[in-house]
């Protein structure tokens, strides 16, 4: 082999090096930046936070974190809860309540009632120092519901049916494969109303309302903004200037930005957070997250499971 072939050999290995090199620091700074996609940085000045809860309710771990960090988060002055929900469930409500109170031991927390805020929904409103509803918001639907499905007339005309050994009569009741008997209703329903009664119990020393008059309004009813007015479950009618006007008598600087803590999009690839998903649907046009679109074909209430306080609207 001659000198000049060596050579040649030399500087194609030369080539091929540096380029699998910028390869390798091209992958790594498009994780970099893909990972820090539409990051903000909530902590440089003072500011409001703002939180955005919407759709059905669930125990939603992102969410609850987020929450922490605004309490931990000493430049966040206040927080301003926004909320659009028909609820979900009560465990869910529950959980984030739980959360905007360990807040608001730190910082003023104004529930912002929008258009809907009802069982769930306004569980966690009560959460807040002080809630803020439109005149024409829905609110309250203060109750628990359990549902299961019955597949028993469907089974008996295909012809399919079901056998079970079970350890006691109880066990795995309510079934959607025969009707429930009358203990199993009984047992379900003891669990509804202890939920209930925690649901009142819980509004009553939110609201500082006698007990008997939550009852009253607990019925399952829903309100207009003037009618929860009216009835003690909101504060104030109004929009942002109400807000500001209550964070003003909190001592709260009235000049302070609003800072929404958004939660990151959804993607399959978790080390990259919603960087990939933002990356696809702002360049490619296409969208990684398939729930959304299952929730339309089917209707959120698919991923629902156990007690939940929710107003359901029936959709002929």
């Amino acid at each position: 082999m001659d000198h000049a072939t060596i050579a040649d050999r030399r500087q194609l290995r030369r080539k091929l090096t540096f380029w699998r090199i910028a390869a390798v620091v091209i992958a790594l700074a498009g994780i970099f930046i893909a990972a820090s996609w539409g990051r903000k940085d909530t902590g440089a000045v003072d500011h409001i936070a703002r939180v955005k809860i919407s759709g059905i309710i669930q125990d939603d771990t992102e969410l609850l974190e987020r929450l922490d960090g605004i309490a931990r988060n000493d430049r966040a002055k206040a927080l301003v809860v926004t909320i659009s929900s028909p609820g979900g469930t009560t465990y869910g409500g529950e959980v984030i309540y739980k959360a905007l109170r360990k807040v608001a031991e730190k910082k003023p927390v104004v529930s912002d009632v929008r258009t809907l805020a009802a069982s769930a929904g306004y569980m966690i409103a009560t959460a807040g120092d002080t809630i803020i509803a439109g005149e024409s918001s829905i609110t309250g639907s203060i109750g628990v519901l359990f549902q299961y499905p019955q597949m028993k007339d469907l089974m008996d005309k295909i012809g399919v049916s079901l056998e079970e050994i079970k350890s006691a009569p109880l066990k795995a009741e309510p079934s959607p494969f025969h009707p429930a008997s009358e203990d199993a209703k009984a047992m379900i329903r003891a669990m509804v109303m202890d939920s209930y009664d925690w649901f009142v119990d819980l509004v009553a020393e939110r609201r500082k309302l006698p007990r008997a008059e939550v009852v009253r309004l607990a019925d399952g009813s829903i309100f207009t903004g003037r009618q929860a007015l009216k009835n003690k479950l909101v504060d104030t009618l109004g929009g942002p200037e109400a807000i500001r006007a209550y964070l003003d008598g909190r001592k709260v600087a009235a000049d302070l930005p609003f800072v929404d803590y958004d939660a990151p999009s959804r993607s399959g690839f978790p080390f990259l957070g919603g960087s990939i998903h933002e990356f696809a649907r702002s360049i490619l046009g296409l969208s990684l997250d398939l729930q959304p679109t299952i929730e339309k074909l089917t209707g959120e209430k698919l991923f629902l499971d156990g007690l939940v306080s929710v107003w359901q609207v029936d959709h002929d």
